[in-house]
């Protein structure tokens, strides 16, 4: 038997929230796939939508994205989830949210490679700054 889920159940304010952060998730990714997917064309030609798919499924390059494909998975189970998630479910995706999003010059890994798109591409900047403002909005 599964144990029931502590915490708070999640208020509308923290769904409405969530929905949004979802949303600005989904623009980020497309403007960080979008920007990987024009350096890959310039070293190696045009790609299909599908061949797009396949490439942010399997290729190296594409690696770096999967943090935040997964993180609006994560959201996406959160609002649809059967079982009513709780306050703590949400704050946790928002800290895990806060945590991934944290541009960096060194280290490598996803903050480094987020760093270099934020620098480069204005689309980046303007999905960066909206999600960044829904993470530190008080719920």
């Amino acid at each position: 038997m599964s144990e029931t889920k502590r915490g708070a159940p999640l208020p509308e304010s923290l769904t409405r929230r969530m929905r949004g952060l979802r949303l600005g998730l989904l623009r980020l990714h497309k403007a960080l796939l979008d920007a990987e997917r024009a350096d890959y064309e310039r070293a190696h030609g045009q790609v299909t939508a599908g061949g797009l798919l396949q490439l942010a499924l399997n290729h190296e390059q594409f690696a770096w994205l999967r943090p935040v494909s997964e993180l609006i998975v994560r959201v996406d189970e959160m609002l649809d989830a059967v079982e009513p998630s709780t306050a703590d479910d949400a704050e946790s995706l928002l800290a895990e949210a806060r945590s991934l999003l944290k541009p960096s010059e060194a280290g490598g890994g996803f903050g480094q490679k987020y760093f270099a798109a934020i620098q480069r591409e204005p689309d980046v900047v303007l999905a960066h700054r909206e999600v960044t403002r829904l993470l530190s909005a008080d719920a």
